[in-house]
């Protein structure tokens, strides 16, 4: 049997430039593993990865991207290319496709990528925690000292070790900016919430009834006694308790709130005391909304609406500071401050025994009267701009104007849905606005389930219709050819049904 023939031989020279390639590739790694552990921008790890491994690998152009993931966009870096790929069109080529479904490194030759031909390339996806954030991609490799200009093993291996590293960095780097924007956000509700910012950021509004309503809960807030406030729905009864707790002693305990009307009355006292495990069948024990708030502030809205046996508890919470939960014969210390509030008139509910005259004077240490817009017009361009330049923020636009048809419209309504219905109303209007302006036809005023309550069932359909015609005129400040182009009718029938 003849021997084996010998393999062929290769020069030193090969040999050589080999071992170089070889140690050039172990101190990058290491170096990458360094550079990418302080990075924290996500465009400067992509670039560091693109630039070390064109140069390492021979290849004549190459890109990273990462995807676009909820309010973080997307973004690419390239050399070779001239600008930058747009991630979009990254995302949405075959050979990326292929890589994020294969989640290892693969390489092709004679291809397209991103609309270019490449005689080579090779790629890998960029994975963390299971997920494809990105890709690594190199085209065209540059053939040396008798290699091919094709992609190798070795080669796709490199691209593995260098997404191995990168796609941890690059999640942490994402993470840590999304732990930054939610550190940002809970700072700024913070310093709202504390009194960062005044009451006067907080309830926009200079009437006098508005400055009285805010010295009191500036004077108020830094003593511990209870606080009744008192105020039709929608004029912000409970941001006065917020700012009544942000500014006292007991900022930094929890501000806990329960609808005393939203509650049922089976339900409401086992919501304030708590109940203890096994006062039923499958009862597990349960706090109730007085411990959990305790050393900070509860705030118990519609009080008013609290059934005579919970007013009764309420009563002995606040002169006893201690509690019992259902069902459990231990008493329970409690530090908390209440601040109770109410739409209803207590006085004559106590007249008509329906409140408990004994836990009014209690609750009404100190009494807060929050004015029903009706009584503050001068307020409501200021309410307005600042809802419109809420909304906008939020949207990411410009705020839209109000006109002055829409100024006068909003002046001369009722708002008997107060400050909550001049801001659901501007909603409305920015959420259908075409143009930079609000007219008063876009505020749709008149049309609220409010004021067709407030309507007087014994009206007659010819009333119905003159009043409805009005509110209309009212609401583009007597503007009768805006009028009737709302009402659907001509001038002429306008002025016979309205004089």
């Amino acid at each position: 049997m003849s021997p084996a023939p010998d393999p062929p031989r290769r020069d030193s020279a090969t040999e050589a430039f080999d071992l170089k390639k070889k140690v050039l590739r172990l101190e990058t790694l290491y170096d990458v593993s360094r550079s990418i552990a302080t990075v924290r921008d996500e465009h400067e790890l992509l670039e560091e990865i693109v630039s070390r491994s064109v140069a390492v690998l021979d290849a004549a152009k190459g890109f990273a991207a990462v995807f676009d993931e909820g309010a973080q966009p997307g973004s690419a870096v390239s050399i070779g290319f001239g600008t930058s790929p747009d991630p979009i069109a990254v995302a949405s080529d075959p050979f990326v496709l292929d890589l994020c479904r294969a989640q290892q490194p693969l390489a092709r030759i004679e291809t397209s990528i991103l609309g270019r031909p490449a005689a080579s390339a090779a790629g890998v996806a960029l994975v963390a925690r299971g997920k494809v954030l990105g890709v690594l991609a190199l085209l065209d490799r540059e053939a040396r000292f008798g290699h091919s200009a094709d992609f190798n093993e070795e080669d796709r291996r490199f691209l593995g070790s260098v997404a191995a590293l990168a796609a941890p960095a690059l999640d942490g780097v994402r993470q840590f900016k999304a732990l930054v924007e939610d550190v940002d956000r809970l700072r700024e509700e913070n310093r709202a919430l504390k009194g960062t910012f005044g009451v006067d950021d907080l309830l926009i509004g200079e009437s006098a009834a508005m400055r009285r309503a805010k010295e009191l809960i500036a004077r108020a807030a830094a003593s511990r006694v209870s606080v009744l406030v008192r105020g039709e729905s929608g004029t912000g009864k409970e941001l006065a308790a917020k700012l009544l707790h942000a500014g006292s002693p007991r900022r930094d305990g929890p501000f806990l709130a329960l609808n005393c009307a939203a509650v049922p009355e089976t339900l409401l006292e086992s919501e304030l005391f708590g109940i203890e495990k096994g006062v039923a069948t499958g009862v597990d024990a349960r706090l109730g909304k007085f411990e959990l708030a305790n050393g900070g502030t509860i705030f118990l809205d519609e009080i008013g609406d609290a059934p005579l046996s919970t007013q009764a508890k309420l009563l002995r919470v606040l002169q006893e500071r201690e509690i019992e939960r259902l069902g459990g014969r231990q008493r329970i210390p409690v530090d908390v401050r209440v601040v109770a509030a109410t739409h209803a008139d207590l006085l004559e509910e106590i007249k008509r025994r329906r409140f408990r005259e004994d836990l009014f004077y209690r609750l009404r240490v100190v009494e807060i009267v929050m004015p029903p817009l009706r009584e503050r017009r001068e307020d409501i361009p200021r309410l307005a701009a600042h809802f419109l330049s809420k909304l906008a923020a939020r949207d990411g636009r410009k705020p839209p104007m109000l006109s002055r048809d829409a100024v006068a419209a909003l002046l001369s309504y009722p708002f008997p849905g107060n400050v909550r219905e001049l801001e659901n109303l501007l909603e409305g209007a920015a959420a259908l606005l075409q143009g930079p302006v609000i007219e008063a036809a876009d505020l749709q005023l008149g049309l609220t389930s409010a004021a067709v309550e407030k309507r007087p069932s014994s009206q007659d359909l010819e009333s119905l219709e003159l009043d409805h015609i009005r509110r209309v005129l009212a609401s583009v400040a007597g503007n009768k050819s805006r009028a009737a182009k709302i009402l659907g009718i001509n001038r002429r029938t306008l002025y016979r049904k309205a004089v």
